[in-house]
């Protein structure tokens, strides 16, 4: 069986999470490829005017896994237009000359973190939007710690694979352990980022926008042509014991405002003091955030942001990003934000 994955939104959270998850079961895994034009083009058509411009690339890799097809295998089941998980696993091995190049489609429903912040809303309804478009079953399963713990949706999700509980767990910590050495790796060429004699710059946005050189028209290449180190919030890493200094006057509803917010605090005590008047050596030049066009959560924190670097007297710049933004534009304002710095 061949599970399906888009390469875009809620994939970024966790790169190479789920792919691990699902080859540890034995299953083969498609990703979709890299963003391009024809899959925004295809996101575009399907989603209405008020969907930001995160959601409209997702909805593309979601119709690109939907119309990959491939030659015909004895060992995969013909795609049915079914959306029950028992319907794909009743149907006969496959008699016509062509077929999906995925069996399953996966799109989680994720509510809530660890922590029990939400996510975007947006990403509620994204399973019941891909049964809508696309004819491939779609797998899911909800992910919500308030109401169940993590291992338990997980053991759901196995048993719709018809997997055991002993299976899921090895899988899952295999998934894991992957993700904890990624992250250790990002730590390392974080430190060695943080060193370098370059101007730094420091992008800020959701990882499905700093990590798709598509959608954000290679920002980190741009910047490195004109000399600067780009860092990514993403790569910097939170102490365990991180505390968001507004926390008590600020209760933050998203997941993705607390983490930004305490990664800002980090990448700060590489910065001026402005009590001494001494500025560090591995200070930061400047900073860029990046929101997609009609992201709301984005209109809310981008508020924060702005304030937090104005008051300790960085360089700060907003841009934002739709499938109508023109790359010639994006040169000039990184092109005169370096030359303020």
């Amino acid at each position: 069986m061949v599970i399906g994955i888009p390469r875009a939104l809620i994939y970024w959270k966790q790169p190479h999470f789920w792919e691990t998850f699902f080859e540890e079961l034995g299953f083969k895994v498609l990703l979709s490829p890299e963003t391009n034009k024809e899959i925004v083009e295809m996101g575009v058509k399907v989603a209405d005017p008020e969907t930001c411009f995160s959601n409209k690339v997702y909805w593309g890799h979601l119709l690109w896994l939907d119309g990959k097809v491939a030659e015909a295998s004895p060992h995969l089941p013909k795609r049915s237009a079914g959306r029950e998980m028992n319907e794909v696993q009743r149907t006969p091995p496959c008699a016509a000359s062509r077929h999906s190049a995925c069996d399953l489609i996966f799109v989680p429903r994720l509510k809530a973190n660890q922590e029990k912040l939400e996510y975007c809303p947006k990403f509620f309804g994204l399973p019941d939007l891909a049964k809508i478009l696309v004819k491939t079953p779609i797998l899911t399963e909800t992910f919500d710690p308030r109401k169940e713990r993590t291992e338990k949706t997980f053991k759901k999700l196995g048993k719709k694979l018809k997997k055991d509980s002993r299976e899921t767990k090895k899988a899952l910590e295999a998934a894991l352990s992957k993700e904890k050495e990624l992250k250790e790796k990002e730590k390392k060429e974080f430190l060695e980022k943080i060193k370098s004699k370059k101007q730094k710059i420091i992008l800020i946005s959701h990882p499905y926008n700093l990590y798709d050189e598509y959608v954000n028209l290679r920002m980190k290449e741009k910047l490195e042509k004109l000399g600067a180190e780009a860092i990514f919030i993403d790569e910097v890493p939170t102490p365990l014991s991180s505390v968001v200094s507004h926390q008590s006057s600020v209760k933050f509803h998203w997941e993705f405002g607390k983490e930004i917010m305490e990664k800002i605090q980090e990448i700060l005590k590489h910065e001026t003091c402005p009590v001494r008047n001494r500025r560090s050596s591995n200070g930061v030049a400047g900073v860029i955030e990046i929101s997609s066009f009609a992201c709301g959560c984005d209109a809310v924190l981008k508020e924060f942001v702005e304030k937090e670097f104005k008051e300790n007297k960085i360089p700060f710049l907003y841009l934002m990003i739709d499938e109508h933004t023109g790359e010639a534009g994006f040169q000039t304002r990184l092109e005169a934000f370096m030359d303020t710095l």
